[in-house]
């Protein structure tokens, strides 16, 4: 007869430290440990010490296991050690015998245990009688089934219980009874665990950690998760209660995090308990090591001269509080044990130890300001000036919210005023540049404004255009916010405070994306006030604005810089020079710095410049053909935007997925993304957002070959046989606008556009201009003999554009075909269609095999017959997989960045070629064809339906395509 399932004594109301009262999260390694545990050694008899850190977990398994144990019809008895009291004695072990007699009061438990529970009469019986006494009711509980004592914290039994559990731990072979209890590593304590099978409860890993948290707390902003897991260090409870201690704002990122995080009272209980036992000389040591936060022993040395030695750590050593390794490391074994040093001491005494470390650390200014403005408690002009400088070197080595600290202790310390105020926006447009933190702009400028009345500072008119041109997109007012203030201020620029240089590298990018000559002539007209600026200003205009007419000179300071960024930390230069490199084709020097900045920006240090180098990335693979690389790093970088509420960043990422689905043959896509464009740039005139659009249409046309469109939509980009000013896509276009004016019979203008590109030497801009500049010029000359062709396929690297260099062998080969040279024509068609195949280039393969085959040679080897699902676009194919998988119209465009409305299109003519008329039936469609053309990525991986989580339903039969 199968003995019922028992749990007698209880666990701590706790909780559950890796979850939610459902699974443990990240923990199935100890749980498969446990239940061979539960299996086997339990029945036998055996002990399992789980040894773990506070926080870690550890009752939440032994109350798991205790669970488990109960289903398998064992009974379980619990107890739980506390903070040992004089007086207690055995009271851990009477837990234990109140469970074994809990309903069964007539129970004989023996002399020993009798006198243990303070009911017998005669002297106190001997740890050992109490021990056998003990096993022998254990083995004759009236059940007979197996036995698990668990016990929780150990390390803080009582004495004499901790003695007999001992004894009884290694008593147990053969006895039927397993034991399982839980400790503290070096925790004094008198269980004496020395020899027993230890299960090491480590942190949570980093994935585990971040679904712990997404799973209790779905609404945190991603850079406050990563603070959080940073913090926590894999500890479950903290993960479970740092968040209990933010505010909505906080938890959301529109307010600033604070340096150390608050512990709530069971973060307090779990981490401070060791602390505050020591001596008192012991305390304030670690309370200058948690300040300070170097570790470097020679720093806590000279704080600490004159009060006590470094002789007095040894108590927290013992206590596993810190390690210590001479003669220079000092570490805390858990982050959140030097929170609670620093919550358990006093506002008097924190300021008097940041003084000390101020004294420690006089040789480096950014530390003693940082401990100077903690020390103070009342404004402080010459500690607030000494703070905001440190801040500038903190935002050029990238640490955005570091550098946003500084900036508002230092107006906290500064009496109100208009110093107060322009800290404060200067604070603001850190923000804005550099973590991205766009929401906290206004409630900073207006902290500044009730500061000081009057006319805004230029730090407030750079944060203010920063904030309307990265959110809204309002480019006429930040420029007129930005011109206004630049103009104002006719004094010597200082190269010491660097407002103005900010100032004037946002009037550039507001100049940018308006794309109108007209904006930029107060920005010409600061630079030329203030000779003394940084060249890169000088730089970026002429490569930004005018890039056909950049100089020799311009080009090698250019180089210079691109060159200086392998040594260069700031991540808002490296940005910066990698724009001024982009329409030069400068992009391959910048991509190791670049993605140095897309790493600081995933570490939560710099994000507005980590969008800005993830679209520059896919700029680079766009025009290297590394076109999966590019959809990754748009991806990444559109969800950044979308998730911080930058509109204005998005375009330039969604510009590249509205190419790569040009070039796929995705038109609809194309039309789709190019529309949204041209409805969010009309009303703002962002004339450049528009020219994005344009560029990508006149592609989507040329794969479809509407030549009159694709001419229509290049000649806004730039009219035919100029290279104007302030309109820099033109060169990325310039094939495009020959390609169709030759094929519309516009041959003439071809020619001119032709000889503007030579007038202004394109080619001595770059390599790949000089191949286009070649095959531009045979192309628009139409003779058969000129060289033009060989020329562009022999420049130097040409495999490098490999877009580029197919569609020089596509023009080459159709040359060769109507001029009767059938043989080298094929030649150059197969070497095209073979790079266009490779890419996915679907639309221009196409092209290429049809000249081929009229050249007389085959445009693919013999083959199966083409399966229906082959004739899907890599589109379709996507969207058609995802939808079999399950997903919704609405889920399908939220991950592939489309409207409902288009992947509603795309299934109306997906169906129709595979044959089928509902949802439903799509995965065995697709699953009976497997194409074999390529992924739309240009993998060149066969089409198979996806794995994708069901959050949605497949349709029944004759089920619409709108849901």
């Amino acid at each position: 007869m199968l003995v019922p399932p028992v749990m007698e004594g209880a666990f701590p109301a706790a909780g559950n430290p890796c979850g939610s009262g459902g699974p443990l999260v990240g923990r199935d390694a100890e749980l498969d440990r446990i239940d061979a545990f539960l299996s086997g050694s339990v029945r036998s008899g055996r002990p399992l010490l789980l040894l773990g850190d506070a926080g870690v977990g550890k009752t939440a398994l032994l109350a798991t296991a205790a669970d488990r144990a109960a289903a398998r019809g064992m009974r379980v008895l619990a107890a739980t050690g506390v903070e040992y009291r004089a007086g207690l004695s055995y009271g851990g072990l009477v837990q234990l015998l109140g469970a074994v007699t809990a309903g069964q009061p007539s129970m004989v438990l023996g002399s020993a245990l009798t006198a243990v529970q303070g009911r017998g009469a005669g002297p106190a019986p001997h740890h050992d009688a109490v021990a056998e006494g003990l096993l022998t009711v254990l083995r004759r509980l009236p059940d007979g089934g197996p036995v698990l004592l668990a016990v929780d914290d150990v390390q803080w039994l009582d004495p004499a219980s901790a003695q007999v559990l001992g004894q009884v731990a290694r008593r147990l072979d053969g006895a039927g009874v397993g034991m399982l209890c839980t400790a503290r590593p070096g925790a004094e304590g008198y269980f004496d665990h020395g020899g027993l099978p230890v299960l090491d409860v480590a942190p949570l890993s980093a994935a585990a950690s971040e679904r712990l948290l997404v799973q209790r707390f779905p609404a945190l902003a991603l850079r406050v998760r990563r603070r959080l897991m940073a913090e926590a260090e894999g500890n479950p409870l903290a993960l479970l209660e740092l968040p209990v201690t933010l505010s909505g704002p906080q938890r959301a990122a529109s307010e600033s995090l604070p340096e150390r995080l608050p512990l709530s009272r069971r973060l307090q209980s779990a981490f401070a308990s060791r602390v505050t036992g020591l001596p008192s000389a012991t305390r304030h040591l670690l309370l200058l090591a948690a300040l300070d936060g170097t570790g470097d022993l020679r720093v806590l040395r000279r704080a600490a001269a004159g009060r006590c030695s470094l002789k007095h750590l040894g108590s927290a050593e013992r206590a596993q509080l810190i390690h210590v390794v001479e003669p220079t490391g000092l570490r805390f074994r858990h982050p959140l044990t030097r929170s609670a040093v620093v919550e358990l001491s006093t506002s008097d005494q924190r300021r008097g130890a940041h003084r000390a470390l101020a004294r420690a650390w006089a040789d480096v200014p950014e530390r003693t300001a940082w401990h100077l403005a903690q020390a103070s408690d009342g404004p402080d002009e010459q500690v607030a000036g000494l703070l905001e400088r440190v801040a500038a070197g903190i935002g050029h080595r990238g640490d955005g919210p570091a550098a946003v600290a500084a900036l508002l202790r230092a107006a906290d310390l500064t009496p109100r005023g208009p110093e107060r105020a322009r800290r404060l926006a200067r604070a603001a447009y850190t923000g804005a540049s550099l973590t991205g933190d766009l929401r906290a702009v206004p409630r900073l400028l207006d902290d500044a404004r009730r500061t000081a009345p009057g006319p805004a500072s230029l730090a407030a008119a750079v944060a203010g255009s920063a904030y309307l041109l990265g959110g809204v997109g309002d480019v006429d007012t930040a420029h007129r916010l930005l011109s206004g203030a630049v103009s104002l201020r006719p004094e010597p620029y200082d190269p010491q405070d660097a407002t103005l240089t900010e100032a004037l590298h946002t009037l550039l990018m507001v100049c940018f994306f308006g794309g109108r000559p007209e904006l930029w002539d107060p920005f010409d007209a600061a630079v030329a006030g203030h000779p003394a600026l940084p060249e890169l200003l000088a730089t970026t205009r002429s490569t930004l604005a005018d890039p056909a007419r950049a100089t020799a000179a311009t080009l090698g300071r250019l180089d210079g810089a691109v060159a200086g960024l392998a040594h260069e930390s700031d991540p808002l230069r490296i940005v910066r020079v990698a724009t001024a490199g982009a329409y030069v084709d400068r992009l391959g020097g910048c991509t190791e710095a670049l993605q140095r900045v897309v790493a600081g920006g995933r570490r939560g240090e710099h994000l507005a410049p980590a969008i800005d180098a993830l679209f520059l990335l896919g700029n680079h693979a766009w025009l290297t053909g590394q076109w999966p690389e590019l959809r990754e790093s748009v991806r990444e970088g559109l969800e950044l935007c979308e998730q911080y509420h930058y509109p204005l960043l998005a375009w330039p990422g969604t510009y590249l997925l509205a190419c790569a689905a040009a070039v796929r043959g995705d038109h609809t896509a194309v039309r789709d993304l190019t529309d949204r464009m041209e409805r969010w740039a009309g009303p703002r005139r962002a004339e450049t957002v528009r020219v994005y659009g344009a560029h990508a249409r006149a592609l989507s046309a040329l794969g479809r070959r509407d030549f009159e469109e694709a001419y229509r939509q290049a000649a806004f980009i730039a009219p035919p046989g100029t290279l104007p000013e302030f309109a820099p896509h033109a060169l990325w276009a310039f094939m495009d606008l020959v390609e169709a004016a030759v094929r519309t019979g516009r041959r003439e203008q071809a020619r001119e556009h032709v000889a503007a590109g030579r007038a202004a030497d394109l080619g001595a801009l770059s390599p790949r201009l000089r191949m286009v500049l070649h095959a531009c010029s045979a192309l628009a000359a139409g003779d058969e003999g000129h060289p033009g062709f060989q020329e562009a396929l022999a420049v130097e690297g040409a495999t490098r554009w490999p877009f580029d260099l197919a569609r020089v062998h596509l023009y080459y080969g159709e040359r060769l075909r109507r001029y009767r040279a059938p043989a080298q024509a094929g030649e150059q068609l197969r070497a095209a269609v073979e790079v266009f195949r490779r890419l996915g280039a679907d639309p221009w393969s196409d092209r290429a095999e049809q000249e081929l085959r009229a050249c007389g040679s085959p445009a693919r080897e013999p083959a199966a017959p083409r399966p229906a699902s082959a004739a899907l676009t890599p589109q379709e194919r996507e969207i058609a997989g995802l939808a079999a998988a399950g997903l919704s119209n609405k889920q399908i465009a939220e991950r592939l960045f489309l409207s409902p409305r288009t992947v509603s299109t795309h299934l109306y003519h997906v169906f129709p070629k595979l044959g089928v008329s509902s949802r439903a039936a799509l995965r065995d469609a697709l699953g009976r064809t497997e194409p074999r053309h390529k992924s739309d990525d240009g993998s060149g991986e066969s089409g198979r339906v996806p794995t994708v989580p069901a959050t949605g339903h497949a349709s029944g039969s004759g089920e619409a395509l709108e849901e």
